[in-house]
């Protein structure tokens, strides 16, 4: 019988949600946990919120208020396992354990930590002033959350695809070192998650104070959508959806029929305190019965505690018995206990080190040399251009190890074990190359 794929999505307890979440994140993935031959993982990311926000019952309402919106949005306890991450005492111990894995170089370049760097530079601050520990570690723990169910797939956005590929590097120097446990896990890219417009036209975010809360009253979300910003085109003027704050929000709840109405509707002129009446009600034509489960669960936060812990139950049942081997694997069992038996290496004599080029979010040029075990041999620095980076990919190729002094200030630091490990995969590859 075929494994089945897991995957498995971390929701940090930041505010309230508003219909930009609901639209981009929470109703397609609730109808995705609906898919057979899926094991979907869902967890509240209490410990990442710790990160940014100090204020505990501002953490522990969100907590509250975002569990609360994916059970009434219709995400089924019984079908999928949904935890709070602070339940599951095996994260933040596998944490550890991949902490002791991983290169402090790999966590210089998280785009987090080198945004905090770069912006307290440009203040003329120290550039760790105010960066936490826990910041820096922000994307180990990240890991662990993945690591610890081994999921094959992870939904994100672009900007977080660095942190699955460091999540890949952690998991590689684990089974290198201590035998095969980790799946290497893959980016499942969102490039088509709706990126809702807010109240002033812009993306709707809490950081611009635009958003619509997603379960606001009936009579609130009327006023809301009412303080949407449109032009001063005159009733009987027709309008353009193009750039529409209105007309975009409508045609993410609305049927393609609906929409095509609408469109006509601005081509004719309609006034737009009646186009934001067709929206009102579409919108909470929509959101009325779920906004009704909301409200209940709000009003008895202990059914939500008891789909919470139900969630850490079947999620601890896996977590337990896998740390505890992974505990055996490092050391860490009774004196009593058997040793735990050879290793069984992940690589194949039939591998080979191989180059991997990518563009970062930042829209510069990287490649690394990943060893046949999936680790992280040599990381570049930034590129301007693909055409930089593929000129020095070729010259490590053709010359080997021996190019690794002339490149030293296109690469990142490496200490002398590094260096002479990379020269090494350099000189094979230069071999085949000759």
């Amino acid at each position: 019988m075929q494994e089945p794929t897991r995957f498995l999505t971390g929701i940090t307890p930041s505010g309230t949600p508003h219909l930009g979440n609901f639209v981009g994140s929470i109703r397609p993935s609730v109808a995705a946990s609906r898919s057979g031959g899926v094991e979907s993982y869902y967890f509240l990311a209490d410990y990442h919120a710790l990160i940014k926000c100090q204020e505990p019952e501002r953490v522990n309402r969100s907590t509250l208020e975002i569990a609360a919106s994916w059970l009434a949005a219709g995400l089924d306890p019984q079908h999928v396992t949904f935890y709070r991450q602070s339940d599951i005492p095996e994260i933040p111990e596998l944490h550890w354990l991949l902490t002791c894995v991983t290169g402090k170089g790999l966590l210089n370049r998280a785009h987090a930590y080198k945004a905090a760097q770069d912006k307290n530079h440009e203040a003329g601050r120290d550039g760790d002033d105010g960066v936490s520990a826990g910041l820096f570690m922000y994307p180990v723990l990240m890991a662990a959350d993945i690591l610890l169910f081994n999921a094959h797939h992870v939904p994100v956005g672009r900007d977080q695809v660095q942190h699955i590929e460091m999540a890949r590097d952690m998991a590689s120097s684990f089974n290198h070192l201590y035998g095969s446990h980790f799946t290497l896990p893959e980016a499942a890219i969102e490039d088509n998650v709706a990126l809702l417009a807010g109240l002033d036209g812009r993306k709707m975010s809490k950081s611009y104070d635009n958003t619509i809360p997603l379960f606001a009253p009936r009579e609130q979300l009327r006023k809301l959508i009412g303080a949407i910003v449109t032009d001063s085109r005159a009733p009987g003027e027709p309008k353009e959806t193009e750039g529409s704050a209105l007309f975009q929000i409508y045609q993410a709840f609305a049927t393609p029929e609906e929409t095509a109405a609408l469109r006509r509707a601005y081509a004719e002129g309609i006034a737009w305190g009646e186009a934001k009446q067709l929206l009102f009600e579409r919108i909470d034509r929509e959101i009325a019965p779920l906004r009704a489960r909301y409200d209940d669960l709000m009003a008895h936060p202990a059914k939500v505690e008891a789909a919470l812990q139900q969630g850490a139950t079947r999620a601890r049942a896996q977590a337990a018995p896998f740390l505890q081997r992974l505990r055996g694997a490092v050391g860490l069992r009774p004196l009593t206990a058997p040793p735990a038996g050879p290793a069984e290496k992940t690589r194949t004599a039939a591998a080979q080190p191989a180059f991997k080029q990518y563009r970062e979010s930042d829209g510069r040029f990287y490649f690394k040399l990943v060893g046949t075990d999936g680790r992280t041999l040599l990381q570049s620095t930034a590129f301007a251009a693909p055409r930089e980076a593929g000129q020095a990919i070729a010259r490590l190729q053709r010359e080997g190890g021996a190019a690794l002094p002339a490149l030293a200030d296109l690469l990142e630091p490496l200490d002398d074990a590094r260096t002479a490990e990379a020269a090494t995969a350099l000189d094979k590859l230069a071999a085949q190359e000759n």
